[in-house]
Order: structure tokens, then sequence, then C-alpha cells
């Protein structure tokens, strides 16, 4: 009982914003990957669709499954977003709802409509509609993934800069809409993003890639000489679902994904140094906890390590530097190594002085009204996440460099430990890619709507997190919604994962059953130069003729 009165009585706002990060972390997982894998299915559509070759159509097709897998779990798990906005969050909505309206209005419209309408041609079009419309539906629909994405990213670079605003009754009313849709935090933000679900793509590909080749040479389908390169064979056992074209497709998946993984990297480095830069002039505190950098200096902090005595977070009276990289970090901001970069001791003030010491004697505060504020975010959240994101984001590309050198004869070591890495290593990207936004979110705090540097005077747009909260909602009714909510998402990613297992086990027989044991003449050929032209695939010749389930491929 004493427990649950503590509960009760404990601040709505913490468990509020434990609630958003749970549920929003968690949609995040999906995002990456439907963005990234939905645009090289498209690409191997549009390669089978110009050759002709069947490792092609396989592709698209095993891919394109565990896309749409991973897409309706998205869209399940994103519609939480809008609800916990008017639940938890009530002030903030009224806050932001002039400036977000325009580009979460697109973003519905693309995700809801474009994405939605053009999916469902793709799945059901298979025996309809001629090859090339068919493939112009899954090209819309990745393209219209990546452009919902900027929206979203226009949105959230607005509570990290915002711009084309002023304050009007206590809310920010959007003045200039081509300022916060070209917002320069968005501009960077982007590509950035954009980056990092591609190299989740590619660390996606490579590991279940890797997995099917490990399992071919482990049953002795393929073998190699004394030259070391791959000797390719088929299982007649299997049908076609074991043949020389079913090699081909996980030789192709995982080289192709490894080059995707590397590239990636090197696009979130130079995209992350550009952000980084922008962040050490809008959020310079974000950036100086990032670095546990608590003075005045040019050294990038490699270690330091603090303990926990200050009310459970780690402050400057704590942090203790174990080895840093002197002029590192002013190249970091400024591109030159001798520039001295503001620490937390010398910030702290200057925001003090800006906004205040204690939150306003207003009612919109509740309890929290004349409360300190700590500028300083949980330095230890921000530290570590910063080089999280990093030490996972580069385990990835160099786990894909490996691969490429180990597979360029043909296949995958026999080892049977290099293959359980291979498949961890797909989680690499992903918590690269959750570090990082944690990062960017919880370095922001105390606001929720962080202030623009660039504005002056009592017409700053910012917005603290204390005033956010909705005044109306309870820690108990906050308590039980958070504890539903990640129940039922605890509920979803176990469905994830079982089907995404059940289905990566299956191999490309589990996109295309016309590749079971008993081989389907009708199906078409299996030499690697099937169907193409401007056929519809409703013709006789093409894989899946015959098939009068039109739901075959969607489940």
């Amino acid at each position: 009982m004493d427990f649950l009165a503590s509960v009760l009585d404990a601040d709505p706002l913490i468990i509020a914003r434990w609630q958003f990060g749970i549920t929003t972390v968690y949609h995040f997982l999906m995002v990456p990957l439907t963005i990234g894998l939905g645009l090289l299915v498209a690409v191997f559509q549009t390669i089978w669709v110009r050759t002709g070759r069947e490792h092609w159509l396989r592709m698209t097709k095993f891919w394109g499954k565990l896309f749409l897998i991973n897409f309706i779990m998205g869209v399940a798990t994103g519609i939480v977003q809008e609800f916990q906005f008017g639940m938890a969050w009530s002030e903030y909505s009224r806050f932001v709802g002039d400036v977000f309206g325009a580009p979460l209005a697109m973003e519905a419209l693309l995700a809801f409509f474009v994405e939605s309408t053009f999916l469902g041609l793709w799945i059901f079009g298979w025996d309809r509609l001629p090859q090339r419309i068919h493939l112009a539906t899954i090209w819309c629909a990745s393209l219209a993934t990546i452009l919902s994405a900027y929206f979203i990213l226009v949105a959230n670079s607005w509570m990290q800069h915002p711009v084309g605003t002023e304050i009007v009754d206590g809310r920010a009313v959007m003045t200039d809409v081509w300022a916060v849709f070209t917002n320069n935090t968005a501009l960077v933000t982007f590509p950035h993003t954009i980056a990092g679900a591609f190299a989740v793509a590619g660390g996606f590909l490579l590991g279940i890639s890797w997995y099917h080749l490990h399992k071919r040479r482990a049953a002795g389908i393929d073998t190699v000489d004394d030259a070391g390169r791959v000797v390719v064979g088929e299982d007649p056992s299997h049908g076609r679902g074991r043949d020389r074209t079913d090699y081909r497709v996980w030789i192709t998946s995982l080289r192709v994904g490894a080059a995707v993984a590397v590239v990636a990297f090197l696009g979130t480095a130079f995209t992350g140094h550009e952000q980084a830069q922008l962040m050490f002039e809008q959020q310079p505190m974000k950036m100086a906890a990032a670095e546990a950098a608590c003075h005045d200096g040019t050294g990038f902090s490699v270690l330091s390590v603090g303990d926990l005595s200050s009310d459970g977070a780690t402050t400057c009276d704590d942090v203790v530097g174990v080895y840093e990289l002197p002029g590192l970090l002013s190249y970091l901001a400024n591109g030159d190594f001798t520039t001295e970069i503001k620490g937390v001791n010398t910030l702290l003030p200057e925001y003090q002085e800006k906004y205040g010491t204690h939150l306003p004697d207003d009612p919109m505060y509740g309890d929290r009204a004349g409360q300190e504020i700590n500028y300083l975010p949980l330095m230890e959240v921000t530290y570590w996440g910063f080089r999280l994101m990093i030490t996972f984001g580069g385990m990835a590309a160099f786990a894909a460099a490996v691969a490429l050198w180990l597979t360029r004869k043909g296949t995958v070591p026999g080892g049977k430990w290099v293959s359980r890495l291979a498949v961890l290593g797909i989680a690499a990207p992903f918590a690269a890619n959750s570090a990082g936004w944690i990062f960017t979110e919880m370095g922001r705090q105390p606001f929720v709507v962080a202030p623009n540097p660039d504005f002056d005077g009592v017409d700053q747009v910012f917005m603290f997190t204390a005033a956010a909260v909705s005044p109306g909602v309870g820690a108990g009714e906050l308590l039980f919604s958070t504890i539903a909510l990640t129940s039922v998402y605890a509920v979803l990613a176990v469905v994830e994962v079982v089907l995404l297992t059940r289905f990566v086990n299956g191999g490309v027989g589990s996109a295309m059953p016309e590749l079971g044991p008993e081989p389907d003449p009708a199906a078409g050929r299996s030499d690697g130069h099937g169907p193409g032209g401007d056929r519809p695939h409703g013709d006789p010749g093409s894989p899946g003729a015959g098939n009068d389930d039109v739901l075959a491929f969607a489940y």
C-alpha cells in the first residue's frame, strides 16, 4: 500500500515522459527498416523487370514480405503517438498545434493514403497489373515513405530549433511556412536519418543472408574447392527452393546489404558531423553534456567517469576525465583545433540569465511552479548515448566491410560462431539509431521546445517540458496507460519476432509457395532467366501464375 501511495503521489510529468519514451523508441525500431528496406525492394524489382533474372524476383518477394510485416507493425505502433499527444501532453499540443498542423497533415496524407494505397496495389497487383505499372506502385510507396519521414523531421526539428513563428496568446503561431519547411535543422537531420535507415536495412540483409548461406554449407549443398572458392550445389528434395538460384538470392543479398551498410555509415558520419556542428550553435548545453565538457576547452573526451551521488544524476562535481584528445572537440564544432568550446559551468549562468532560474509562478505549471530549473540534461544519458550511437554504427560498418572480404570467393565461412555473430549483428544499427534518438531528445531537456538562440527578449519561442503535460491527468491514470501500452507493445513485439522468424526460416519459399518440394512446371523457368519485358503478371509464363489466392503473397 505504501508503494502504491508513493506511485500515486509521483509527479505525473515523470510518468508521462517514461510513457512517451517507451512507446516512441519502440515505434522507431520499425521506422528505419521500413524506410531502407522499402527502397531496396523497389530496386530489386526494377532489376528483375529489366533483366528477367529470377533471383531478383525471388529477392523482391522475400524481402518484400519482411518489409510488409514490419510496415504493418510500424503503422500499428505509430497510431499510439497521436493519442498520446492528446492524452498526456495536451498543453504541448495546444502550444505547437498551429505549427505542427501543416507538416503532420502532409505526413498523414503520404503515410495513410499514398503509402497504403500503392502498397495495396503492389500486394494485390502481382497477377493483375502490367509489370511496369506494378513496379511503379512499389516506387511510389517507398518514396512516399521517405518523404513522409521528412515531414515528421520538420516537426521534430522545429522543436529543436523553432523558426517561422511568433507567440500569440501563449501559443506558437506560424508566420512563415517556408521557413518551417526549410529549417536548417531539418535539412541536416533528414539525410542523417535516411542514411541511418539504410544502415539498418543493409545490416538486415547481411545477417539474414549470411544465415541462409551458412545453412546451405552446413547441409552440404554448397562446398568449397581447394582454392576456397564456392562450389554451388542443389538439393532436389527441396525442389527449386534450394537450387542454384536460391544461392544467388542469398549471396547477392548479402553483398548488396554489406555494400549498402558501408556506404550508409559513411553517410551518417558526414551528415552527423554537420548536425553536431549545428547543435553546438543551437543547443550548446546538449553538446557540452554529450562531451562531459564541464569547463571551456578544445579536448574531446574519449572517456569520462562519474558517480550518481547528486540526486541520482551525474553533475560536473562528479565527473572525472580519464582521457581526452586535445583539439578534437574544437574541430568537431568549428573545423579548427584551437577555438575553445564553452563548457557546462560557463553555459549554466548564461541559460539562467536568459530563461530564468525558477519556473514561472503560473497555474499551467501546477505544483511545479517556482521550482528551480536544471538546465543540465542527464549527462550519463547524453554522454553515453552519443558514444553508443557512434560505437554501434561503427561496429555495423566494420562487420559489413569484413563480410565483403570474407565472401569474396562466393560463400561464407563454415564456422557456426561467425554465423551467430552475423545474425546478432542485425541489432547493431538498430541500437545505433535508438541511441541517437534518445540522445537527441533527452539532450534537449528541460525544454520540450528548445529556444532559438537567434531570437531575442520576450519574443523567444520555447516551452519547458514541465508546462507541456496535461494538467487534468493524474499519476494513476498515466501509470495505468503506461502499463497497458507497454504490455500491448510487448505482445506486438512477440508477434513481429515470431512472424519474421517464421518467414526468415522458410526462406524464399515462404514468399513463393510455388518453389516448394514439388517443382511446378507452370511456375516458370528456374535457370535464372525468368519472365521479363512488359508481359502482365497474370501471363502463364510468370512466377505465381495460376495461384487463385490473391493473398498468397501478402500472407
